[in-house]
């Protein structure tokens, strides 16, 4: 998911970050370096060479910070996200398994009823 764009908010405390279908918040304080009364972002643009999945921004301090798409999208519990991400999890949960198995690999696609290139 591509960032269009990203804007500090200081009332609210958080970057809020538009992209093509929605604008979601991330908390300065899941930020870091975490921008702060004293130490305000003075500067915030997506980053390109993060493919516009990301953006950096600039604290007065010259600290300087990037956050990720995916991180914003945990944090908001997005549920494209979420279920990408509970997929990948059982995704190696069963290659774990695969491996402590004594079936062979023929074994498994009949039992599964499944042919060898959907396995």
């Amino acid at each position: 998911m591509k960032i269009r764009k990203v804007t500090a908010n200081s009332r609210r405390r958080a970057f809020e970050v538009a992209t093509r279908s929605q604008t979601l918040l991330f908390p300065y304080v899941m930020a870091e370096p975490t921008p702060s009364s004293r130490d305000k972002v003075v500067s915030i643009a997506v980053d390109r060479e993060l493919g516009n999945e990301g953006f950096t921004y600039v604290l007065e301090s010259g600290s300087e910070g990037t956050i990720h798409i995916d991180h914003v999208l945990d944090y908001n519990k997005d549920p494209g996200y979420v279920a990408d991400v509970l997929l990948y999890k059982l995704t190696l949960e069963v290659q774990r398994g695969l491996k402590k198995s004594s079936l062979s690999t023929r074994e498994l696609i009949r039992r599964l009823g499944t042919s060898p290139s959907q396995f």
